[in-house]
Order: structure tokens, then sequence, then C-alpha cells
């Protein structure tokens, strides 16, 4: 599902769906992107936060730039590693050579993803992700970038890898931040979808 309306597809995103639920979300964002703090991919699947008020969609987007809101992904990753804890810090933008791409880019705009391999699957490991920063197809883009691609990924992965019927293996599994009214630290999680969890299994019997 894509989060909010943008150029070729105004209708069905999560945007529409929020305003059919509850007329009341920040304005911060203007009129098309209603209660939008942060997005996740049209094809990775789980958690991200809409704010209904002005209020807490300024506390939340604090946290976010001071990086105090904390935010996992699981991914299924091309090929194994030598190492099981990693840390990328390569600065991203839009590829000057497609611009439907973000790619690696001196000079681009500061991105920091942190990962841990979870699990070895023959040729593919499962992986945590843990975003410093939140820039476009970010976790895509830096696995790409060390050589190990998200599994059925359409932009980043070979022909052979992105050949998926359910999309990118990437999933938003935890959201941790502070409520902007009680200060209280709020932890959400919510497991993959069977077909993620099913892929898992068919690696590991492969």
């Amino acid at each position: 599902m894509v989060v909010h309306p943008a150029h070729g597809h105004y209708d069905d995103t999560l945007v529409n769906g929020l305003l059919y639920h509850c007329q009341d979300l920040s304005s911060i964002n203007g009129v098309v992107r209603p209660g939008i703090v942060h997005r996740i991919d049209k094809d990775t699947s789980g958690l991200l936060v809409a704010c209904k008020n002005n209020d807490a969609h300024q506390a939340l987007a604090k946290q976010l730039q001071d990086k105090t809101c904390s935010r996992k992904y699981l991914a299924i990753v091309f090929g194994t590693f030598n190492h099981t804890v990693g840390r990328i810090d390569a600065p991203i933008a839009r590829d000057p050579k497609n611009r439907q791409k973000q790619a690696v880019v001196e000079g681009g705009k500061e991105a920091v993803t942190n990962f841990t391999v979870l699990e070895r699957l023959g040729e593919y490991s499962l992986v945590e992700c843990r975003l410093e920063t939140g820039r476009t197809h970010q976790i895509r883009v830096h696995m790409a970038y060390i050589g190990h691609p998200v599994l059925g990924d359409p932009l980043y992965a070979s022909k052979k890898l992105a050949d998926s019927s359910f999309g990118q293996y990437l999933h938003a599994y935890e959201l941790s931040f502070v409520h902007p009214r009680t200060g209280e630290r709020l932890t959400f999680k919510v497991d993959p979808p069977i077909e993620f969890t099913k892929k898992i299994a068919e690696l590991k019997k492969e």
C-alpha cells in the first residue's frame, strides 16, 4: 500500500484509509500527507505511526530527528556474512543515472543503518536492520551497496533475485518512541506476513 497520494497514484493509499477512519489528522505536512510523520515503501510490510494532531506530530518528528525513535526491520538478503554485526554509514541521494532510484552518492544526505545477522539461510541471510536515519529506500540501497540486496527488490536486486510476487522481503517489525503527552516509552511489534515466514522455511529446507 502506498502511504500517501503522489504523482500517478492518487487513490487506495494509507492516507485515504486514515481520512475515512478519522477526520482528525495533523496538518503539518499539508492536505496530501495529513498525519504522516514517516513512511515505509509500498512493498515493505509492517509498522508506522500517524499523528492525529500537530503537537504529537512535532514531538515525534523531533524524536526522529534526534534519533531517539527506534525502528527495526527484518530483511531476507542475498549472500552470507563472515561477521554478525555491521554498520553502514554511506550518504544517499537520488541516483544521477536513474531518477527512479536512490544511490550512495558523495555529498548526499547522511544515512546510517546498523544490522545484525540473525540466521544464515544457505545462500541468503535473515538480518535485523536498525535505522539511525530515514532516507528513501535506505535499507534497500545500503544492503545492495554492500553486496547483499534484499530478496524480491525490484529496483536494487538482480533480475533473478527480484523475481517475486510478494515484493521485497523487508518488514518493519518494531517501532518504539516516547508518548508525546505522557512521556512513557511505547514499543510496538508485529510479526512478518505469512509469505515472509514461509520463505524463511523454504530457504531452510533448501
